[in-house]
């Protein structure tokens, strides 16, 4: 939700719906990394109550997509393109075990869903519909990560999906850069249905490399180096 719908209330909007409305600000980059946060501009514009919109920073700033700090208050959370590289490293070993492991437990009904969900993947590249691909993609890795039984590395990739540059990055995605992907959902999928357990353990992690080569080359054509570096 990037924008609320600011209909006259009783009691004014909620913590999360605050909350959803400054991240999706984030992802239009209308709030960018290093921006202040100014609660009474939120409450001007959202309605809320400034106790709500304290919950709401608060719950960011836990997400990693906000920082608080005594005296100066919050800001959109800055990230170097170094903390790119480790998450993206981390979440590259976690979801090839999850790719492995939902290979050898999920049942059949979760690998129909996950091809049909490849299906729609597909039809969102051939529609340029990068925004519901966006959506659909998220569920497509987090039906593997359920189905591998493992919840606590679901836990642990939840949690490092959620700094600032995903949402950066999430805007400037391209035609090729979503075709690619949907290629290596496929070649993990393929391995999955021929209960390759290796091969799907290689493809998702090939597949997580290659999302953030990608951000590399993108970091190098819009020098967001300077804008994802720490104050």
């Amino acid at each position: 939700m990037s924008n609320l719908s600011l209909q006259p209330k009783t009691k004014g909007p909620s913590a999360t719906e605050i909350a959803e409305w400054i991240r999706g600000k984030i992802r239009a980059r209308r709030l960018v990394p290093g921006q202040r946060l100014v609660e009474v501009d939120i409450i001007r514009q959202t309605g809320g109550s400034r106790p709500k919109v304290r919950e709401a920073l608060q719950r960011l700033e836990t997400e990693g997509l906000v920082t608080i700090e005594e005296f100066r208050g919050a800001s959109v959370r800055n990230a170097s393109m170094e903390e790119v590289r480790q998450i993206y490293r981390a979440r590259a070993a976690l979801e090839g075990i999850c790719a492995a492991d939902f290979t050898r437990r999920a049942s059949a009904e979760e690998k129909e869903r996950l091809a049909a969900l490849s299906e729609a993947l597909e039809t969102c590249v051939e529609e340029g519909a990068s925004e519901r691909f966006g959506r659909l993609n998220a569920e497509w890795h987090d039906t593997v990560m359920t189905g591998s039984g493992n919840d606590v590395i679901r836990g642990l990739i939840q949690r490092l999906n959620t700094p600032i540059h995903h949402l950066v990055f999430e805007t400037f995605y391209s035609a090729k850069r979503l075709r690619d992907a949907a290629a290596d959902h496929r070649r993990i999928l393929e391995a999955i249905l021929a209960d390759d357990v290796e091969g799907a353990h290689a493809a998702m992690r090939d597949h997580v490399e290659n999302g953030l080569n990608f951000l590399r080359s993108l970091d190098k054509e819009v020098h967001f180096g300077d804008a994802l570096s720490p104050e």
